[in-house]
């Protein structure tokens, strides 16, 4: 850099504030605008709304500010690399000089995706991005939900694509999607339908564009509430390639605007084909039905009044066959019964002689246990006036009678 001619006299002698206040004009002079890229550290916040921090690289350090109001589109971390866009000026009552910033944006793509994937991780790590909480696309909307710019291509392309295919009744949420207030709207819009419930689905939309003017849908608000829909929400942010934090979060994503507006409705085409196949496979069903009954009835054999009498009556002699072998062995069994009675005379007889034979035995062996055989043989039984009998005497009862086997002699 050309060193600047000096713009004061050596012999000059100033106060220590009009040099301060000489200085910053010089700097505020000399840098109305200036461009600086570096890293950011001592990240602060004040109660009235301010930021202050530094910018520095391997060989220097300057303070920035930015006052409350300066659209900042990131979340502000140490260590983040980036590119601040102010005024240079001094701070005297510190004897330091500062740049007042008035643009802050992310030094190069690397930057913002480190800082995306981190705030993917974080995210995912809360479930915001659970396969199970995604819900199913309804088949058939009868009202569809938009979030985008009213004046941008991408909701001009849905409405067309929608023309086309399937005609549907469309609401907006008219929200911009670039800058710093993008990300609350877009967070406004699904909330709004969410508590409005007058859609059945909600698209989320915007065109292609450099990496730093999709950020917005990258946001937290954004994803949070995109994973917080109880509508079934479609994201159409981009083109192919990109992919915003609120693809994850949606229920579906989609390449572009346009195949959002493919992914919510069929076409009329297919729609037709639909009904065809749908068709074919009723008649078809149908066909095959009447032909399965139709040689169900086929199989029917009618018979002649003739042959089922003959029938019956065939049915009848066996019958009637049945009956006499039945009755036949019904009869034997009453004869044979009747047989068995005609023997029960002889029987009897048979079982009263062999009763009578054992009651003579059995008088056999009383005879030959009573004491009467005992007396024959010249014994004879003493017993008192009582009956009893005497058994010696050392009883000194008087005998009052004495058994015989030919009598009583009774004694006075």
């Amino acid at each position: 850099m050309q060193k600047p001619e000096p713009i004061i006299k050596p012999d000059a002698v100033f106060s220590v504030s009009d040099a301060a206040a000489l200085l910053k004009g010089v700097v505020e002079t000399a840098f109305p605008c200036i461009r600086i890229r570096g890293e950011l550290s001592q990240i602060t916040r004040a109660s009235s709304g301010h930021m202050y921090m530094t910018i520095k690289d391997a060989g220097a350090a300057i303070s920035v500010i930015i006052w409350r109001g300066t659209p900042v589109n990131f979340k502000l971390e140490d260590g983040l690399e980036v590119i601040v866009t102010g005024r240079l000026t001094t701070y005297p009552a510190r004897s330091n000089y500062q740049i007042i910033v008035s643009e802050i944006e992310m030094a190069g793509v690397g930057a913002i995706l480190k800082m995306l994937e981190e705030r993917k991780r974080k995210l995912a790590a809360e479930g915001l991005f659970d396969a199970s909480r995604k819900k199913p696309l309804p088949r058939l909307p009868r009202r569809i939900g938009v979030v985008t710019s009213p004046t941008g291509a991408a909701f001009q392309d849905i409405q067309n694509r929608l023309r086309e295919r399937f005609p549907v009744h469309v609401i907006l949420y008219p929200a911009t999607v670039q800058g710093a207030t993008a990300a609350a709207e877009v967070a406004a819009g699904i909330e709004y339908f969410n508590k409005a419930g007058n859609v059945d689905v909600i698209i989320v939309a915007r065109g292609g564009g450099a990496l730093e003017d999709l950020l917005p849908f990258s946001e937290e608000i954004v994803v949070r509430a995109a994973a917080a829909s109880r509508i079934p929400l479609i994201s159409g942010v981009g083109h192919e390639p990109d992919w915003m934090l609120i693809d994850f979060a949606a229920d579906f994503r989609a390449p572009t605007p346009t195949g959002a507006a493919e992914t919510v409705v069929p076409t009329k085409l297919s729609l037709f084909q639909d009904l065809d196949n749908l068709w074919h496979r009723l008649s078809g069903s149908f066909t095959a039905r009447l032909t399965n009954a139709r040689g169900r009835m086929d199989a029917i054999t009618i018979k002649s009044p003739r042959q089922m009498i003959m029938e019956r009556a065939q049915r009848l002699d066996d019958l009637g066959r049945s009956m006499d072998i039945i009755i036949n062995a019904k009869f034997a069994a009453a004869h044979q019964k009747m047989d068995t009675a005609g023997s029960f005379p002889n029987i009897l007889t048979a079982r009263m002689a062999a009763l009578n034979q054992a009651v003579a035995h059995m008088e056999q062996m009383l005879n030959s246990l009573s004491y009467k055989n005992v007396l024959a043989r010249g014994y004879a039984i003493v017993r008192d006036d009582s009956g009893e009998i005497i058994g010696g005497a050392h009883t000194g009862r008087v005998p009052a009678e004495i058994e015989f086997a030919d009598g009583v002699v009774k004694l006075q």
